[in-house]
């Protein structure tokens, strides 16, 4: 799984002029799944967004975690996120096909979800909109095959 995870103060998808996900304080994350990803794969990387300590403490110190700033996640799949960029033209190959990336993005929400996080979300496939506040900017990659 690969995951580009940033600190917002707030953030939205829509599909079709609806809004399908809102939060305020909290994570933006665009979320693709590769082949070989498992729920054991979305497990682990929910226990590392899960517990990230990415917001500032009364010092200044990005020392606290989601939870204890009472936040929230926007969770938007991105299979662009397996692009391979050796040509102008990206191509997608190196990203689960749609019956497993939507297991995949379905077992992540969840895990976060399990350990009492509010997750709102996108649509599976749809074309969205995504509009955020990005907060600092603090943005994280993550790459579970690395």
């Amino acid at each position: 799984m690969r995951a580009v995870l940033t600190r917002v103060s707030s953030a939205c998808v829509r599909v079709d002029g609806e809004v399908t996900g809102e939060i305020g304080k909290g994570y933006l994350i665009l979320l693709g799944i590769g082949p070989n990803d498992t729920e054991a794969t979305a497990a682990r990387l929910a226990e590392k967004i899960c517990n990230l300590r990415i917001f500032e403490d009364e010092n200044g110190k990005m020392n606290l975690n989601l939870e204890t700033v009472g936040g929230a996640m926007l969770v938007v799949s991105q299979f662009t996120l397996y692009a391979d960029t050796s040509s102008r033209r990206p191509g997608f190959t190196g990203a689960a096909k749609p019956e497993l990336a939507v297991q995949g993005y379905e077992w992540f929400m969840a895990h976060c979800r399990a350990r009492g996080f509010r997750v709102e979300h996108g649509v599976f496939g749809a074309h969205m909109d995504v509009s955020s506040v990005n907060d600092g900017p603090v943005t994280i990659l993550y790459d579970t095959e690395k």
